[in-house]
């Protein structure tokens, strides 16, 4: 039975401000860092006292123009800074400089991939429009409990005041909360591989606002917005948006009218409150700041930054899907950190230099990479064997000339003394491999040892064989394949003849 059309479209766009990677702030020399005590990087410039002129900080411009390009933006020749007004306590000159009708960067799209609502089936890619790329400068932060030496009171910590930000405006192409998610983990990854931003959302690098309105599929104009302000993660961006698109529709199915509003997430609460009216841009009395002339780029700026743009992930893992025939699951968990995507990489490039077929390499350093490499990572809190020579490794298990099992305790030792694998399977005893006749002869002696489970198998429960697995592989200790062994066991296994007793059955 077909299922009725849905009679309501959400419409989303979200504005991403990420805090650049500068050493000083955007119009001074402070230092551009986390972690001082209130209000230690501060001078008049960041105050804006009155002689005080704002100088840009030359690499928080490239910065900017670098994310441009990153999100293939257009970047204009000339931008212009301005003053937006508005009066809050975080504020001290009682306006912020940024840029709104003349930006850094414009016209830009990503194209994303998102899940059905619930993990259903994956959509196809959609491109998602970016309208600027804004250069502005951060505000302070309010501290409400224990501020120093007044840990009774609010206070307010100026030292972000002036901290470099890049605000990115989405258009409203975005139509669910598994979009809206999918496209701000892309930002923010491309953010991160190129550079930019270490995007760390706990120290408040990265934050989110979204603004959403709901409208019959039909419309063309769109329904009232709301703002979402300052979404501190991805999940709660998603359940923010999927709390309010209900209320949006609840409130319509009504007949009631959408208030335009700014609203607050509560994480406790799992839903939006009302924190005020929503300002539109006539509020903030935007114009051009006066102590800033336009912003010209240097000749050659965009054409050096372009040539400093990365591979992003996205795109590293369309190639390994598509040049290596890496699984898209595979592919996609090593493309998300650049420096595993490099590992994987140059492990492959040993690999095939030993000697392996590209692709038959490739599926066997993406399974490692994303198993046992990971999994020792996290033991050790570092990779902790040399990219090159567990390539070698791998070409020994892609040639077949070393069991998995072998493998894998070469791999540990590597881990322990950094030294090649060639070296280790001799010392290890792994070099000799059990096979033949000497394979027969140990399946024999188990099946003739364990006749409950030897029974339970020729009666039908193919699973028994496992038990004798793991018994043959411990035994073996890696010396021979296990696909060689199972085979030994199956034959052993399937013989109706008289098993021959246990070693050493009768002996008092």
């Amino acid at each position: 039975m077909a299922t009725a059309p849905d009679r309501w479209e959400t419409v989303i766009g979200l504005e991403v401000h990420v805090q650049l990677r500068t050493r000083t702030k955007l119009f001074c020399g402070c230092p551009n860092a986390f972690g001082a005590r209130p209000n230690a990087h501060l001078c008049p410039v960041c105050y804006g006292l009155p002689g005080a002129l704002p100088v840009p900080n030359r690499r928080a411009v490239e910065l900017a123009v670098l994310a441009g390009l990153a999100l293939n933006c257009d970047i204009p020749d000339e931008s212009v800074f301005e003053r937006k007004n508005y009066f809050y306590p975080d504020l001290p000159k009682g306006y912020q400089i940024t840029q709104f009708e003349r930006p850094i960067a414009r016209n830009g799209w990503l194209s994303i991939r998102a899940d059905g609502p619930d993990g259903g089936e994956e959509r196809q890619p959609r491109r998602i429009g970016i309208h600027r790329v804004q250069l502005e400068e951060d505000a302070g932060k309010l501290i409400h409990t224990g501020f120093p030496g007044a840990e009774d009171k609010s206070g307010v910590d100026f030292n972000r005041a002036g901290v470099p930000l890049i605000e990115v405006v989405s258009r409203p192409d975005l139509r669910s909360a598994e979009e809206a998610g999918a496209y701000a983990r892309l930002l923010k990854s491309r953010m991160v591989f190129a550079g930019i931003s270490d995007a760390d959302m706990e120290k408040g690098n990265l934050r989110i606002d979204g603004n959403i309105s709901v409208r019959e599929r039909d419309d063309r104009e769109f329904g009232a917005r709301v703002e979402l302000k300052n979404l501190n993660s991805f999940r709660y961006l998603e359940r923010a948006i999927r709390f309010e698109e209900e209320r949006h529709r609840s409130l319509l199915a009504r007949g009631e009218p959408v208030a335009v509003e700014t609203r607050l997430y509560d994480e406790s609460k799992g839903q939006t409150e009302a924190m005020r009216s929503k300002e539109e841009a006539e509020d903030y009395r935007y114009f051009p700041d006066p102590d800033l002339p336009p912003l010209r780029l240097p000749a050659g700026l965009v054409d050096e930054q372009r040539r400093r743009l990365p591979e992003f992930p996205d795109e590293r893992a369309a190639r390994y899907r598509s040049e290596h025939g890496v699984a898209a699951d595979q592919a996609e968990r090593i493309a998300a950190r650049r420096e595993i995507a490099e590992y994987y990489e140059t492990a492959l490039a040993a690999a095939v230099e030993a000697g392996s077929p590209t692709r038959e390499a490739a599926a066997t350093a993406a399974r490692w990479v994303t198993g046992d490499v990971v999994a020792r990572e996290k033991q050790d809190g570092r990779l902790a064997v040399d990219p090159a020579r567990l390539g070698r490794l791998l070409h020994l298990r892609t040639a077949e000339e070393i069991p998995r099992s072998a493998a894998r305790k070469v791999f540990a030792a590597m881990c322990e003394t950094g030294r090649e694998a060639s070296d280790l399977i001799a010392e290890l005893g792994l070099d000799e491999a059990a096979e033949g006749s000497e394979l027969d002869a140990l399946a024999a002696r188990l099946a003739a040892e364990h006749p409950a489970d030897r029974d339970s198998y020729r009666a039908g429960n193919r699973k028994a064989i496992g038990a004798f697995m793991g018994r043959a592989m411990r035994e073996l200790g890696g010396r021979a394949a296990a696909r060689e062994v199972r085979a030994a066991l199956e034959r052993a296994l399937a013989r109706d003849d008289d098993l021959p007793p246990p070693e050493g059955a009768g002996d008092e």
